[in-house]
This record gives C-alpha cells, sequence and structure tokens, in this order.
C-alpha cells in the first residue's frame, strides 16, 4: 500500500504560458490525472493512498490527505490556483510531516520506540513545478539549503 504523495508548484510562475497557449500549471494537472489514470488500470495500485500538498503556507498547503476519497482528491486538484512564491523548502517540510503524520497514525511509527520493521508502506513524493528561482518571505534563493525549509 504505498503512499503517493503530490507536491505541487502553484506559485506566480506556473501562469505561465507555453506555445499552444496552456499554463504551466494547466500541465501539471494533466499530468497528475494521466498519471492517475495509467495508475489505477493496474492491479497493483487497489491498495494506493493519494495525498495532494501545493506551495501554501501551512495548513493551507494541504489539499488532500490520506483520509481523502479520489473524488476529493481530483476536485482539490482542478481547484489548484497559481498564485503566492516558490517556497519549496517549506513545502517539501510540510510533505514529510505529512508522511511522517500518517505513519504515526497508522501505527508504523511509534513515539519513542521507533518504526516496527515488520510494517513496510512506501512513500513516493513526486515534484512537479516549473524549476524557476526559490522565493520566499525572507527573499530570493539561490539554492534550496536547510535554513529554507
Amino acid at each position: 500500500m504505498p503512499v503517493l504523495l503530490f507536491l505541487i508548484d502553484t506559485s506566480a510562475s506556473m501562469n505561465q504560458r507555453t506555445h499552444l497557449g496552456t499554463t504551466y500549471l494547466d500541465i501539471a494537472k494533466g499530468a497528475v490525472e494521466t498519471f492517475m489514470k495509467l495508475r489505477g488500470r493496474d492491479p497493483a495500485s487497489r491498495g494506493d493512498r493519494y495525498m495532494l500538498v501545493n506551495f501554501e503556507d501551512v495548513p493551507f498547503g494541504i489539499k488532500a490527505g490520506w483520509k481523502e476519497s479520489h473524488a476529493t482528491f481530483m476536485t482539490e486538484l482542478r481547484n489548484l490556483q497559481a498564485t503566492g512564491l516558490t517556497t519549496i523548502g517549506q513545502s517539501l517540510r510540510t510533505a514529510f510531516d505529512l508522511l511522517n503524520l500518517n505513519r504515526l497514525v497508522t501505527g508504523i511509527d511509534n513515539y519513542g520506540q521507533g518504526r516496527n520493521p515488520f510494517f513496510l508502506e512506501p512513500a513516493i513524493i513526486i515534484a512537479i513545478t516549473d524549476g524557476n528561482k526559490l522565493t520566499s518571505s525572507g527573499g530570493v534563493q539561490d539554492e534550496l539549503s536547510a535554513e529554507a525549509m
């Protein structure tokens, strides 16, 4: 039962248009929808759980958690808007925190006792971004660093 977490860049730079006239955010949404359709055809995907996180501040960046239905996930995906800054450091931290919370709730991790080795739940973070400058409320950063997180 893998957990697939989609981290979608919703910074204002994702409003750029391609030569076909579609925005980068529309392409990202289409990529996630295509992935979900193709993954749904595989019988091994029956236990998959999906999460959707964008680049907004916590808690607004968590659009669909592990308990949400597929329909809620798709609705939240379609409703994403490109505004704000490219805060990939903070968004990655939110993604890892959400995965850790999921593991704590499901009993895979135990507070103060570590991970139960007989539980195996792979987690995959799929980040979709235009790779533009890393911006935050502190200014523009040249590279992702621990301070950005």
